[in-house]
């Protein structure tokens, strides 16, 4: 996949990446030559099984590891080349994370999660933003728990605190790593539901790393990485679409192989 300059409209993007851990005849490629652009307001599920490098490339997008080899931007700025601190502060203004371990502040009540981004920026929200977070509240069910701290919350209900955390700023670009992962069925969709609509009703651009199809046929779009490589590039698929090319991955059918040469 080759990137112009036309791309610089994508949310995020990266060219000819390639990640190694160690070093030797033990060296792992966690990343071959990747490059791959995340579009405006559209929600991009990327898939593979385990060691594929589907969460390394999705920590590099996001700021959170380095490359070894190639650039990743956000927007049109290369975060490869930014400080710490200028890292910080991008993450901080215009990425939303929602993690399989809602890596929620077990000190601070759901509120104190929810406006924690602004706090790190040392302001406060406007008028406007505090009416956005309290249509999340509302949508999400969490109107009655703002007073409850992580452990009081359900599985789901901390997720939901998690992503009105995620979107509170209005983000351009939400990561999600694997934000079904530790939730039973009906939390799964509910998070799925409002992943989807902030990408459909507020133009957000939403990248989802998941090995779930069941998760994945919520995206628009549904990327498959294999060995460090991107292998299939798909518009929306059902779930038993992405459970079959998965299946017919692992065994090496020919189909599969003839689409990953193309």
């Amino acid at each position: 996949m080759e990137l112009t300059s036309t791309d610089l409209g994508l949310a995020a993007r990266v060219h000819n990446l390639t990640k190694t851990y160690g070093t030797g005849p033990s060296a792992v490629r966690a990343l071959d030559a990747v490059s791959l652009g995340i579009r405006r307001g559209e929600f991009t599920a990327i898939m593979g099984p385990s060691g594929s490098g589907k969460s390394t490339i999705m920590h590099i997008m996001a700021g959170l590891d380095t490359p070894t080899g190639g650039r990743a931007w956000i927007g049109d700025t290369d975060i490869t080349a930014l400080s710490d601190l200028e890292l910080t502060l991008l993450r901080r203004r215009r990425v939303g994370f929602v993690f399989q371990a809602f890596n929620l502040v077990p000190t601070l009540d759901a509120i104190g999660n929810i406006l924690l981004p602004f706090d790190l920026d040392g302001r406060r929200p406007s008028a406007l933003e505090r009416a956005r977070i309290d249509g999340l509240v509302d949508s999400l069910g969490l109107a009655t728990r703002l007073g409850h701290r992580p452990h009081q919350l359900s599985g789901g209900q901390q997720q939901r605190v998690a992503i009105a955390r995620a979107l509170a700023t209005a983000p351009d670009l939400v990561f999600a790593d694997e934000p079904t992962g530790n939730l039973d069925s009906r939390s799964g969709r509910e998070v799925l539901g409002r992943l989807a609509s902030a990408s459909r009703e507020r133009g957000q651009s939403i990248a989802m790393v998941t090995h779930d199809p069941i998760a994945a046929s919520a995206a628009d779009r549904v990327i498959f990485l294999g060995d460090g490589r991107i292998v299939a590039d798909k518009p929306k698929q059902s779930a038993e679409e992405i459970s079959a090319y998965m299946l017919a991955a692992e065994r090496g059918a020919p189909a599969v192989a003839a689409e990953v040469r193309s």
